[in-house]
């Protein structure tokens, strides 16, 4: 191990470590793209993630914004819930170029449970199958379709937040920036988590973190490839080149220290907090990429995953 992680957290170190010696440089060391889905696929299914009883859950083909692709939702409700609930929008990480509604589909329950929300998550096409702009377009219209549909599916409409880890919360900026420059959906809130959002990868963290296993320096500029598919990016594939982010709504952004996306998001919420956003910033000593999925038990992800829940109470349930 290099001194890298020896800057890990010693709890969340376990399960990488693991991790690392059955996938032998990571999930990005598996060059072929469908191998790489598969391989995700499997590890996450033999993890046996407990179902959660205490929620009720639907998929949905809903409209999509390319007429030959299929659009599908997952719409997931707490069983004790009575009336009109706040509802989060769910997008799923995975650089872009892996990643589905069903490998968080935990998170998105436990969101769901724990905060007393109805959770849209939303099925959209990856790269480099479909570059940008179609997960974006997929997203928006994903949102779209909820908000439209809020009354038959119970939430209001004032209190709509967007989550998203990764790829996912770079989506979740992008999402948000179209719908404040198309004066689309309102967005009460979003939860951005150590977003993807700069494709040029020239902070220090993204030269620093190299060799941790799980989205390193040269997974990432591998995976922005892909997704631009060789097109220049815009504001909304890398929301760190919009120029203006006044408008968008109250953030909360979390990283961690040994997280290469660590400069780009710290930075970022900072021009957010410029540009007169209500913005709330935590980095996590010793937290890398996704550390809170892989180390689910540490202590560490308990306290990461105790602020998100609180902050999502605070914005939609509280105010």
């Amino acid at each position: 191990m290099s001194a890298l992680h020896d800057r890990i957290d010693p709890e969340s170190r376990v399960p990488l470590e693991a991790l690392l010696e059955a996938i032998p440089g990571g999930f990005n060391s598996i060059p072929d793209i469908e191998q790489r889905r598969a391989t995700i696929t499997a590890l996450l299914a033999a993890m046996e993630v407990p179902v959660n009883d205490n929620v009720t859950q639907e998929d949905r083909e809903v409209k999509s914004p390319d007429d030959d692709a299929g659009l599908s939702v997952r719409i997931t409700r707490p069983k004790q819930a009575h009336g009109t609930l706040p509802g989060v929008y769910y997008i799923h990480g995975g650089g872009m170029i892996l990643g589905d509604v069903e490998g968080e589909n935990f998170q998105a329950t436990t969101i769901s449970e724990e905060v007393g929300v109805v959770v849209v998550s939303v099925e959209y096409r990856l790269a480099p199958e479909h570059p940008h702009p179609a997960p974006v377009e997929d997203c928006y219209a994903g949102l779209s379709w909820m908000v439209d549909h809020a009354e038959e599916l119970g939430i209001d409409p004032d209190r709509i937040a967007i989550y998203g880890a990764s790829a996912g919360g770079g989506l979740a900026l992008g999402v948000a920036l179209v719908a404040r420059d198309r004066g689309g959906p309102k967005i009460a809130f979003q939860m951005p988590i150590y977003p993807m959002i700069d494709d040029r990868n020239e902070t220090p963290s993204s030269h620093e973190i190299t060799d941790v296993g799980i989205w390193d320096r040269s997974g990432n500029i591998e995976a922005w490839e892909m997704y631009l598919g060789g097109n220049e990016p815009d504001e909304y594939a890398a929301p760190w080149r919009a120029e203006d982010l006044s408008g968008l709504p109250p953030t909360f952004i979390d990283v961690g220290t040994v997280d290469m996306f660590r400069d780009e998001d710290i930075a970022f919420a900072n021009r957010l907090m410029q540009a007169g956003v209500p913005t709330e910033l935590h980095v996590h000593p010793g937290s890398y990429h996704a550390s809170e999925t892989f180390a689910a038990d540490a202590a560490l992800s308990q306290r990461i995953w105790a602020m998100r829940l609180d902050a999502l109470r605070r914005a939609l349930v509280e105010s």
